[in-house]
């Protein structure tokens, strides 16, 4: 059996037979195996109600339980039973749950050649030297962890499409099949990213969504595509956008170019999911104006409305590309009239690699609340998976992929101290005191992480293209955008409506917030403000003696968590990852916390008020 099971499932101990082909045979398999050990006086009992599709009702009297719901409401009903029982959860007597979102995908960034772009745990699941090559029994594990946790969609390749990936849809469709016959028993769908420009491949020589000769082919290949597979979730789309092909070559917009697929998919309940990433990859620093974070409003704002009812417009949680700190997406907050899923990246790309722990549940929170759970009709993550032998890479990597699973089931309910409490609770066998150091450094993470990079919502400060350790300047002259405008007096860029009016495109609440410097968070002072180093903060100390501060105290926390963490009784195996890779993250915090500070120190001159070592 392999080890994936031990992160939060320890109480399973087989792997699921390849021969149980339904959700409910998978339920009573998991309870038969799972309840001798850990509540052998209760007995639970499985009633079928398709009317109550995912979710599902759980009843207890005495030492009987009765969970009632659709067939993969069934499933989900018998994980969230057994996790509850295993963790001396007390469960209610009548409670029943329905998921707040239809889609609650996983997005891998699998390529054929078995590498993953932003891929920290390994080589792929899936694929190897340009063709499938996986481990039926690791992939039912998969399966096993999403159904636990209630996701239901796993895209399963790269949304850069790179040769021979297009061919998923064409001459591999057969061990496709094959793939989406894995993941099928425990209510997981496929979904499959496509190349805009698949056609001209065939002979046509252009991809304008317009063109019939285009619209005839897409029409037939996805008849194909759901002969072989009438349960694939769909397609995921990444079009003009660092280049990557779409209809904006073809003087379209991106309605027009989402609505040709999605009216391909239409007759066959498939969903067409259209990344909003797109943005001027190739903009010229010396550029004042034009500001990176407001290119998905303008693109996409004023077609709210115009897509069709089977397209999902996925939009990342930030304006920007996953940093450290962003603002949610006012994109995610301005188009009312068209369905909408947030994006997140669990595989950890600016936030550590899965090397340094970052608990991202802290972040999802803060987000939903400027956000609200009925802006968005799906969540999306990037994936932190890959084939080594700790599929998450680092084991405390998991919670981020348990987390989202509860967030995206109900994220009223998904607080980030619960969440890492039933992960710790369920992964490991713990006391009490032992427990509350995990759960304290799982929850103090992101801060500690926050405080040794990148300051006060400033971005890209990493190495460029590899995105891990500092390179302050690394992106400020590069094509991809402008940051910090550091200089000896300031640092920081002015997003209100006397700069470069990002904070516009806010509604009134938050561009208030946010333009106000007696109201801006200081987490994110430097995304919409620009100030001196001598601004005096709302706690008294200046600018620079904050950049100071936090850089010393993030270095810090790295070292007490690794003694802490080395004192904390750890299966052998989870040990040996979590402290090797804290060495490297105490190696990566202290680079962080010089390189910063130095780079500050040259510009402004103002020395360490508390007399730390700073370097010219």
């Amino acid at each position: 059996m392999h080890t994936d099971f031990r992160y939060w499932l320890p109480f399973l101990t087989e792997d699921v037979p390849a021969a149980l082909t339904t959700p409910e045979s998978v339920a009573r398999f998991e309870l038969k195996q799972a309840l001798p050990r850990i509540a052998p006086d209760m007995s639970v009992t499985l009633c079928r109600d398709d009317s109550m599709g995912e979710g599902f009702r759980v009843c207890r009297q005495g030492n009987t339980i009765t969970i009632t719901g659709g067939e993969v409401g069934l499933l989900y009903g018998a994980y969230r039973v057994m996790m509850a029982l295993y963790a001396g959860e007390k469960l209610p007597a009548d409670h029943a749950q329905q998921p707040k979102y239809a889609l609650r995908m996983i997005d891998n960034w699998d390529n054929a050649d078995g590498d993953i772009e932003r891929g920290y745990s390994g080589r792929s699941l899936m694929f190897e030297g340009g063709r499938f090559d996986y481990d039926p029994i690791r992939l039912r594990g998969l399966a096993r962890l999403m159904a636990s946790v209630g996701l239901n969609v796993l895209c399963i390749n790269n949304v850069n499409v790179r040769n021979p990936a297009h061919r998923l849809i064409e001459d591999w469709l057969p061990q496709l099949a094959e793939v989406a016959a894995i993941f099928r028993p425990f209510g997981v769908r496929l979904m499959v990213s496509i190349d805009y420009a698949q056609p001209m491949r065939h002979g046509i020589d252009t991809a304008d969504p317009l063109n019939e000769r285009v619209q005839a082919w897409w029409n037939e290949q996805c008849r194909v595509v759901y002969a072989a597979i009438p349960d694939l979730a769909g397609f995921l789309v990444k079009a003009d956008s660092e280049h990557r092909p779409g209809p904006f070559t073809y003087g379209r917009n991106h309605a027009e170019g989402a609505n040709m697929l999605a009216r391909a998919l239409k007759p066959f309940g498939g969903n067409l999911v259209w990344r909003c990433f797109v943005y001027n990859c190739q903009q010229d620093w010396r550029d004042q104006v034009t500001d990176r974070p407001m290119a998905a409003y303008q693109h996409y704002v004023y077609l709210d409305g115009q897509f069709e009812d089977n397209v999902i417009l996925q939009v990342k949680n930030g304006p920007f590309d996953f940093q450290v700190r962003e603002p949610v997406s006012p994109t995610l907050l301005a188009m009312p009239e068209t369905n909408l899923a947030i994006e997140w990246q669990l595989a950890q790309e600016y936030t550590g690699h899965q090397i340094d722990i970052y608990a991202m549940m802290g972040m999802w929170q803060e987000v939903m609340a400027d956000l609200g759970a009925d802006k968005v009709m799906a969540m999306a993550a990037v994936s932190n998976l890959g084939r080594d032998e700790c599929i998450f890479g680092h084991p405390f990597a998991a919670v981020n992929f348990f987390g989202y699973g509860l967030l995206s089931w109900d994220p009223d309910n998904a607080a980030a101290g619960d969440v890492a409490r039933l992960w710790a609770k369920l992964t490991y066998r713990l006391d009490a005191k032992d427990e509350d150091t995990l759960v304290g450094i799982l929850l103090e993470s992101r801060g500690a992480y926050e405080k040794y990079t990148a300051p006060l919502g400033v971005c890209w400060m990493v190495v460029p293209h590899e995105h891990y350790g500092p390179s302050p300047d690394g992106y400020e002259y590069q094509a991809w955008g402008t940051y910090h405008r550091a200089s000896r007096d300031a640092v920081g860029i002015d997003r209100t409506a006397k700069g470069t009016g990002y904070a516009e495109q806010y509604p009134a609440e938050l561009r208030d917030r946010y333009s106000s410097l007696e109201t801006c968070p200081d987490e994110l002072l430097l995304w919409f403000q620009r100030q001196r180093y001598d601004y005096v903060m709302r706690d008294g100390r200046t600018l620079i003696q904050r950049i100071y501060d936090d850089h010393f105290e993030g270095y810090e926390w790295v070292e007490a968590a690794e003694k802490k963490l080395t004192a904390l009784p750890l299966p052998e195996a989870d040990k040996a990852i979590v402290m090797e890779r804290m060495t490297r993250q105490k190696k990566n915090a202290r680079e962080w916390r010089d390189v910063i500070n130095s780079f500050f120190y040259r510009f402004s001159g103002a020395e360490d008020e508390k007399g730390r070592p700073l370097y010219l």
